[in-house]
Order: C-alpha cells, then sequence, then structure tokens
C-alpha cells in the first residue's frame, strides 16, 4: 500500500510542479511537460516490480506509435485559440480530433504488424 502511495504522489508531484512552472515561463514548463517523465516513470516503476526488460521495451515502443496522434491536440489546439474560439469549445474540439486520430492510427497500425 506504502508503495502504491507513494507512486501517487511522485506523479502527482510532476503534474503539479509543471503547472506551477507554468505560471513563472510558459516555455520552460512546455519543455519539462514535453519530457517523457511519465513514460520514464512508468518504466522505473516496472523496473521495481521486476517486469522483465522485453516488457518495458515493448511499452516503449507502444509509447513512440501512440504519441503520434497526440500531436494532433498541440497542433490543433493553439490553431483554434489564436483564431478566438473559446478555451472550453477549443479544448473539446481538439480532444476530439485527437481520439479520432487514435480511431485511425490503431487499425493502421495492427495491419503493420504493431502489437497495441
Amino acid at each position: 500500500m506504502l508503495y502504491y502511495a507513494i507512486k501517487v504522489i511522485v506523479s502527482a508531484l510532476l503534474i503539479v510542479a509543471i503547472s506551477e512552472i507554468a505560471k513563472r515561463s510558459s516555455g520552460f514548463a512546455a519543455l519539462v511537460a514535453s519530457l517523457p517523465l511519465t513514460s520514464l516513470l512508468a518504466f522505473v516503476w516496472m523496473h521495481f516490480e521486476s517486469s522483465p526488460p522485453e516488457r518495458i521495451g515493448d511499452l516503449s515502443l507502444q509509447i513512440f506509435w501512440l504519441v503520434l496522434p497526440s500531436l494532433v491536440l498541440f497542433l490543433v489546439l493553439p490553431f483554434l485559440l489564436r483564431h478566438g474560439l473559446g478555451f472550453w469549445a477549443s479544448l473539446i474540439l481538439s480532444v476530439a480530433l485527437t481520439a479520432g486520430s487514435y480511431m485511425v492510427l490503431l487499425p493502421f497500425l495492427r495491419r503493420m504488424g504493431v502489437a497495441l
């Protein structure tokens, strides 16, 4: 139980740190947020839980492929905001387009033999 509490606290502190950094410097916050910190944490937690290296490697490769459709959010959201759409509408539309990108990419990756 303590182990899970530590995992939650460390992960939450990371998110809080990024939001606090963003108040002072959006550029530095973007740099920190762009780092694959959650992936690194997942790899570390898996290692501590004695997951086989192959499983960690598989997760890393799957994350690589699934990062691609997530980039849609980071392109569409600022575009919509700059063109006067409100925050919530922009966010909802960006998330919907990102979800659509996942729905398009996943069957393609399966046909290409990428295990997900």
